[in-house]
Protein backbone atom coordinates (compact mmCIF):
# COMPACT_ATOMS: atom_id res chain seq x y z
CA UNK A 1 0.00 0.00 0.00
CA UNK A 2 1.52 3.32 -1.06
CA UNK A 3 2.31 5.72 1.78
CA UNK A 4 -0.05 8.45 0.49
CA UNK A 5 -2.90 5.98 -0.05
CA UNK A 6 -2.39 4.50 3.37
CA UNK A 7 -2.35 7.92 5.06
CA UNK A 8 -5.62 8.94 3.41
CA UNK A 9 -7.20 5.57 4.17
CA UNK A 10 -6.14 5.72 7.81
CA UNK A 11 -7.70 9.18 8.17
CA UNK A 12 -10.97 8.03 6.59
CA UNK A 13 -11.19 4.92 8.77
CA UNK A 14 -10.20 6.79 11.93
CA UNK A 15 -12.96 9.32 11.33
CA UNK A 16 -15.64 6.68 10.77
CA UNK A 17 -18.25 6.20 13.49
CA UNK A 18 -18.60 2.55 12.46
CA UNK A 19 -16.10 0.17 14.09
CA UNK A 20 -13.72 -0.89 11.28
CA UNK A 21 -10.72 -3.23 11.16
CA UNK A 22 -8.59 -4.43 8.23
CA UNK A 23 -6.39 -7.55 8.25
CA UNK A 24 -3.81 -8.79 5.75
CA UNK A 25 -4.88 -12.36 5.01
CA UNK A 26 -2.07 -13.47 2.72
CA UNK A 27 0.34 -13.19 5.64
CA UNK A 28 0.73 -15.72 8.49
CA UNK A 29 -1.58 -15.10 11.47
CA UNK A 30 -3.58 -12.53 9.43
CA UNK A 31 -2.21 -9.46 11.24
CA UNK A 32 -4.41 -6.41 11.79
CA UNK A 33 -3.02 -3.58 9.65
CA UNK A 34 -5.66 -0.90 10.26
CA UNK A 35 -8.09 -0.36 13.12
CA UNK A 36 -10.10 2.73 14.00
CA UNK A 37 -10.79 4.02 17.54
CA UNK A 38 -14.44 2.94 17.30
CA UNK A 39 -13.46 -0.70 16.79
CA UNK A 40 -10.78 -0.56 19.47
CA UNK A 41 -13.43 0.77 21.83
CA UNK A 42 -15.76 -2.16 21.11
CA UNK A 43 -12.96 -4.70 21.57
CA UNK A 44 -11.81 -2.96 24.73
CA UNK A 45 -8.18 -2.54 23.67
CA UNK A 46 -6.47 0.65 22.58
CA UNK A 47 -4.02 -1.08 20.25
CA UNK A 48 -4.85 -4.22 18.27
CA UNK A 49 -2.45 -3.40 15.44
CA UNK A 50 -0.37 -6.42 14.32
CA UNK A 51 -2.37 -8.81 16.48
CA UNK A 52 -3.71 -11.96 14.77
CA UNK A 53 -7.09 -11.10 13.31
CA UNK A 54 -8.59 -14.47 14.30
CA UNK A 55 -7.67 -13.80 17.94
CA UNK A 56 -9.28 -10.35 17.84
CA UNK A 57 -12.48 -11.73 16.33
CA UNK A 58 -12.59 -14.60 18.82
CA UNK A 59 -12.29 -12.13 21.68
CA UNK A 60 -15.13 -10.13 20.16
CA UNK A 61 -17.71 -12.80 19.21
CA UNK A 62 -16.52 -16.10 20.73
CA UNK A 63 -14.82 -19.19 19.32
CA UNK A 64 -17.70 -20.75 17.36
CA UNK A 65 -18.38 -17.65 15.29
CA UNK A 66 -14.65 -16.97 14.98
CA UNK A 67 -14.15 -20.41 13.44
CA UNK A 68 -16.93 -19.68 10.97
CA UNK A 69 -15.43 -16.30 10.10
CA UNK A 70 -11.98 -17.85 9.60
CA UNK A 71 -13.44 -20.28 7.06
CA UNK A 72 -15.18 -17.39 5.30
CA UNK A 73 -11.87 -15.57 4.99
CA UNK A 74 -10.11 -18.61 3.55
CA UNK A 75 -12.87 -18.99 0.98
CA UNK A 76 -12.63 -15.29 0.11
CA UNK A 77 -16.36 -14.75 0.56
CA UNK A 78 -18.24 -11.62 1.53
CA UNK A 79 -20.71 -12.21 4.32
CA UNK A 80 -22.88 -10.49 6.93
CA UNK A 81 -23.39 -12.11 10.33
CA UNK A 82 -25.64 -10.92 13.18
CA UNK A 83 -23.61 -10.75 16.40
CA UNK A 84 -24.07 -9.54 19.93
CA UNK A 85 -21.25 -7.58 21.57
CA UNK A 86 -21.55 -6.24 25.12
CA UNK A 87 -25.33 -6.84 25.08
CA UNK A 88 -25.73 -4.82 21.90
CA UNK A 89 -26.78 -6.15 18.49
CA UNK A 90 -24.60 -5.55 15.44
CA UNK A 91 -24.28 -6.81 11.89
CA UNK A 92 -20.69 -7.93 11.30
CA UNK A 93 -19.90 -7.23 7.65
CA UNK A 94 -16.90 -9.06 6.17
CA UNK A 95 -15.55 -8.01 2.80
CA UNK A 96 -12.44 -9.11 0.83
CA UNK A 97 -10.14 -6.38 -0.49
CA UNK A 98 -7.34 -6.64 -3.04
CA UNK A 99 -4.42 -4.25 -3.22
CA UNK A 100 -3.57 -2.88 -6.63
CA UNK A 101 -0.01 -2.26 -5.55
CA UNK A 102 3.11 -4.37 -5.72
CA UNK A 103 2.52 -8.01 -4.85
CA UNK A 104 -1.28 -7.60 -5.02
CA UNK A 105 -1.67 -8.25 -1.29
CA UNK A 106 -4.99 -9.57 -0.02
CA UNK A 107 -6.91 -7.97 2.82
CA UNK A 108 -10.20 -8.44 4.61
CA UNK A 109 -12.21 -5.57 6.04
CA UNK A 110 -14.64 -6.11 8.89
CA UNK A 111 -16.98 -3.48 10.25
CA UNK A 112 -19.83 -3.47 12.72
CA UNK A 113 -23.14 -1.91 11.79
CA UNK A 114 -25.62 -1.12 14.52
CA UNK A 115 -28.35 -3.73 14.24
CA UNK A 116 -30.77 -2.16 16.71
CA UNK A 117 -32.72 -0.20 14.14
CA UNK A 118 -33.26 -3.21 11.93
CA UNK A 119 -34.37 -5.30 14.88
CA UNK A 120 -37.22 -2.95 15.80
CA UNK A 121 -38.94 -3.49 12.46
CA UNK A 122 -38.22 -7.19 12.24
CA UNK A 123 -35.25 -6.82 9.90
CA UNK A 124 -32.87 -8.24 12.45
CA UNK A 125 -34.90 -11.43 12.80
CA UNK A 126 -35.09 -11.80 9.02
CA UNK A 127 -31.33 -11.31 8.76
CA UNK A 128 -30.69 -13.94 11.43
CA UNK A 129 -33.10 -16.41 9.81
CA UNK A 130 -31.44 -15.97 6.43
CA UNK A 131 -28.03 -16.42 7.99
CA UNK A 132 -29.12 -19.60 9.80
CA UNK A 133 -30.49 -21.00 6.53
CA UNK A 134 -27.30 -20.18 4.64
CA UNK A 135 -25.20 -21.67 7.45
CA UNK A 136 -27.24 -24.88 7.36
CA UNK A 137 -26.84 -25.24 3.59
CA UNK A 138 -23.12 -24.57 3.89
CA UNK A 139 -22.72 -27.00 6.79
CA UNK A 140 -24.31 -29.82 4.80
CA UNK A 141 -21.64 -29.47 2.12
CA UNK A 142 -18.57 -28.86 4.28
CA UNK A 143 -19.08 -30.85 7.49
CA UNK A 144 -18.58 -34.52 8.24
CA UNK A 145 -22.06 -35.79 9.26
CA UNK A 146 -20.78 -37.95 12.13
CA UNK A 147 -18.32 -35.68 13.92
CA UNK A 148 -19.43 -32.20 12.85
CA UNK A 149 -15.83 -31.45 11.86
CA UNK A 150 -14.74 -30.33 8.41
CA UNK A 151 -14.92 -33.13 5.88
CA UNK A 152 -11.85 -34.30 3.96
CA UNK A 153 -12.64 -32.34 0.78
CA UNK A 154 -12.99 -28.99 2.54
CA UNK A 155 -9.98 -29.68 4.76
CA UNK A 156 -7.78 -30.29 1.73
CA UNK A 157 -8.96 -26.97 0.28
CA UNK A 158 -8.10 -25.18 3.55
CA UNK A 159 -4.70 -26.88 3.67
CA UNK A 160 -3.96 -25.96 0.03
CA UNK A 161 -4.81 -22.32 0.79
CA UNK A 162 -2.75 -22.11 3.98
CA UNK A 163 0.15 -23.99 2.40
CA UNK A 164 0.29 -21.49 -0.47
CA UNK A 165 0.37 -18.58 1.99
CA UNK A 166 3.03 -20.25 4.15
CA UNK A 167 5.12 -21.09 1.07
CA UNK A 168 5.10 -17.48 -0.07
CA UNK A 169 6.07 -16.32 3.43
CA UNK A 170 8.55 -19.18 3.96
CA UNK A 171 6.82 -20.08 7.20
CA UNK A 172 5.89 -23.38 8.82
CA UNK A 173 2.66 -25.30 9.34
CA UNK A 174 1.92 -28.16 11.71
CA UNK A 175 -0.30 -31.21 11.35
CA UNK A 176 -1.40 -33.57 14.10
CA UNK A 177 -3.27 -36.77 13.23
CA UNK A 178 -5.23 -38.66 15.89
CA UNK A 179 -6.32 -42.28 15.58
CA UNK A 180 -8.77 -43.86 18.04
CA UNK A 181 -7.04 -46.95 19.44
CA UNK A 182 -8.70 -50.32 18.73
CA UNK A 183 -11.77 -48.54 17.45
CA UNK A 184 -12.98 -51.48 15.34
CA UNK A 185 -13.18 -53.51 18.54
CA UNK A 186 -15.16 -50.71 20.20
CA UNK A 187 -17.60 -50.80 17.31
CA UNK A 188 -17.96 -54.58 17.57
CA UNK A 189 -18.90 -54.34 21.26
CA UNK A 190 -21.22 -51.32 21.24
CA UNK A 191 -22.47 -51.05 17.66
CA UNK A 192 -22.30 -48.36 14.99
CA UNK A 193 -24.54 -45.83 16.72
CA UNK A 194 -22.44 -45.84 19.89
CA UNK A 195 -19.24 -45.74 17.83
CA UNK A 196 -20.47 -42.63 15.99
CA UNK A 197 -21.36 -41.00 19.31
CA UNK A 198 -17.93 -41.82 20.72
CA UNK A 199 -16.13 -40.44 17.67
CA UNK A 200 -18.24 -37.29 17.82
CA UNK A 201 -17.42 -36.69 21.49
CA UNK A 202 -13.70 -37.16 20.88
CA UNK A 203 -13.78 -34.90 17.81
CA UNK A 204 -15.60 -32.09 19.59
CA UNK A 205 -13.27 -32.33 22.60
CA UNK A 206 -10.32 -31.81 20.28
CA UNK A 207 -12.07 -28.98 18.42
CA UNK A 208 -12.80 -27.08 21.63
CA UNK A 209 -9.10 -27.08 22.52
CA UNK A 210 -7.76 -25.52 19.33
CA UNK A 211 -5.54 -22.61 20.27
CA UNK A 212 -6.68 -20.16 17.60
CA UNK A 213 -9.68 -19.67 15.38
CA UNK A 214 -7.35 -19.94 12.37
CA UNK A 215 -6.55 -23.55 13.35
CA UNK A 216 -8.90 -26.25 12.03
CA UNK A 217 -9.65 -29.92 12.62
CA UNK A 218 -11.22 -32.39 10.21
CA UNK A 219 -12.13 -36.04 9.82
CA UNK A 220 -10.14 -37.69 7.04
CA UNK A 221 -10.49 -41.29 5.91
CA UNK A 222 -7.46 -43.24 4.70
CA UNK A 223 -6.42 -46.88 4.28
CA UNK A 224 -5.72 -47.14 8.01
CA UNK A 225 -9.24 -45.91 8.87
CA UNK A 226 -10.64 -42.61 10.11
CA UNK A 227 -8.23 -40.00 11.42
CA UNK A 228 -8.88 -36.65 13.07
CA UNK A 229 -6.43 -34.10 11.65
CA UNK A 230 -5.53 -30.77 13.22
CA UNK A 231 -3.94 -28.02 11.09
CA UNK A 232 -2.06 -25.47 13.19
CA UNK A 233 0.00 -22.43 12.30
CA UNK A 234 2.50 -23.17 15.05
CA UNK A 235 6.17 -23.44 14.08
CA UNK A 236 7.31 -24.80 17.45
CA UNK A 237 7.84 -28.57 17.14
CA UNK A 238 8.13 -29.08 20.89
CA UNK A 239 5.00 -27.04 21.50
CA UNK A 240 3.07 -29.02 18.87
CA UNK A 241 4.10 -32.33 20.47
CA UNK A 242 3.11 -31.08 23.92
CA UNK A 243 -0.24 -29.87 22.57
CA UNK A 244 -0.89 -33.27 20.95
CA UNK A 245 -0.03 -35.02 24.21
CA UNK A 246 -2.38 -32.72 26.12
CA UNK A 247 -5.22 -33.52 23.73
CA UNK A 248 -4.54 -37.26 24.01
CA UNK A 249 -4.75 -36.97 27.80
CA UNK A 250 -7.98 -35.01 27.49
CA UNK A 251 -9.54 -37.74 25.34
CA UNK A 252 -8.65 -40.42 27.89
CA UNK A 253 -10.13 -38.29 30.65
CA UNK A 254 -13.49 -38.31 28.85
CA UNK A 255 -13.83 -41.70 30.55
CA UNK A 256 -15.45 -43.50 27.60
CA UNK A 257 -15.38 -47.19 28.58
CA UNK A 258 -13.55 -49.48 26.12
CA UNK A 259 -13.52 -53.12 27.30
CA UNK A 260 -11.42 -54.44 24.39
CA UNK A 261 -8.75 -51.78 24.26
CA UNK A 262 -5.18 -53.02 24.47
CA UNK A 263 -4.10 -49.60 25.74
CA UNK A 264 -6.47 -48.65 28.54
CA UNK A 265 -9.88 -49.33 30.04
CA UNK A 266 -11.04 -46.14 28.34
CA UNK A 267 -11.05 -44.78 24.79
CA UNK A 268 -7.63 -43.38 23.90
CA UNK A 269 -5.95 -41.91 20.82
CA UNK A 270 -2.53 -42.32 19.26
CA UNK A 271 -1.06 -39.39 17.37
CA UNK A 272 1.53 -38.30 14.85
CA UNK A 273 2.88 -34.78 14.43
CA UNK A 274 4.64 -33.05 11.57
CA UNK A 275 5.98 -29.49 11.37
CA UNK A 276 7.25 -28.44 7.95
CA UNK A 277 8.36 -25.30 6.18
CA UNK A 278 5.97 -24.95 3.26
CA UNK A 279 7.62 -25.76 -0.06
CA UNK A 280 10.80 -27.20 1.44
CA UNK A 281 12.23 -30.32 -0.28
CA UNK A 282 9.70 -29.88 -3.10
CA UNK A 283 6.93 -31.01 -0.75
CA UNK A 284 3.39 -29.90 -1.56
CA UNK A 285 0.28 -29.75 0.59
CA UNK A 286 -0.84 -33.26 -0.39
CA UNK A 287 2.58 -34.70 0.52
CA UNK A 288 2.42 -32.90 3.86
CA UNK A 289 -0.98 -34.40 4.66
CA UNK A 290 0.08 -37.87 3.54
CA UNK A 291 3.02 -37.73 5.95
CA UNK A 292 0.61 -38.00 8.90
CA UNK A 293 -1.88 -40.40 7.29
CA UNK A 294 0.48 -43.36 7.17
Amino acid sequence: MKALQRTILEQLIAGSAEPVVVAQVDSPDWPVVLCNPAFAGVVGEEDVHSKPFADVVEQLVGRDLALEISETIRAGHETTIPVEVSNREYLLVMRPLNSAGKGNSKYFAAYLRDGAGASTVGGGEVQRALHRAKRRIRDLSRDDPVTGLLNARVFREVLDHDWAVAKRERSKLALISFTLDDFDQYREVFGQHAADSCQRRVAQAIRRCLKRASDVVAKVNCEQGDKLIVLSHSADEVGVSEFASTLATLVRELGLHHPRSRVSRFVTVSYQTSVKEAGADKMNAADFLNSVLK
